[in-house]
């Protein structure tokens, strides 16, 4: 029963990749599809969010991947495509944005969230090697029963 089930998600991951790019959108040339297929990789389908138009089965991505081909079959380079989608939809569309001043929190997030919980770390060890010195020091009765006890445990271990 396993091996059905994981065979039929197999079947429907590969049948989903498949359906992506329809044939009736890919271009004759294989140079010109393969470029097509590049920028499709650069631009994010804005349904699905975190895939890419040329993974994406939605309507939206098709259509843009549509319009990429049109694009470069009239002659546009990969980033004149690229600077075209960004300049129309914003730079949303694209997977890696560029650093200007409005994406710079984008970029720098995850350094400072790793420098913030590393600073957070650092003083929470601070404070806990702080209270563990903060603790008195053992009286004589104390340190006696102490020795007494390491000293049956000596014994006990031979």
């Amino acid at each position: 029963m396993r091996l059905l089930i994981s065979k039929l998600i197999i079947f429907g991951v590969l049948l989903a990749v498949a359906q992506a790019a329809d044939p009736d959108e890919r271009l004759s040339d294989p140079e010109l599809e393969a470029r097509a297929q590049q920028v499709g990789l650069a631009l994010r389908c804005v349904v699905c969010k975190g895939q890419s138009i040329e993974d994406s089965d939605a309507s939206l991505a098709r259509d843009f991947r549509i319009l990429v081909r049109e694009r470069i079959e009239s002659g546009d380079s990969n980033q004149e495509v690229l600077d075209y989608v960004a300049a129309r939809y914003g730079d949303y569309v694209l997977l890696k944005p560029p650093l200007q001043a409005n994406t710079w929190a984008l970029w720098a997030a995850p350094s400072i969230l790793l420098l913030g919980a590393m600073l957070i770390g650092l003083l929470f060890l601070r404070t806990r090697n702080a209270k563990l010195s903060d603790t008195l020091p053992l009286s004589p009765a104390e340190e006696a029963a102490l020795a007494k006890r390491d000293d049956i445990t000596d014994s006990s271990a031979l």
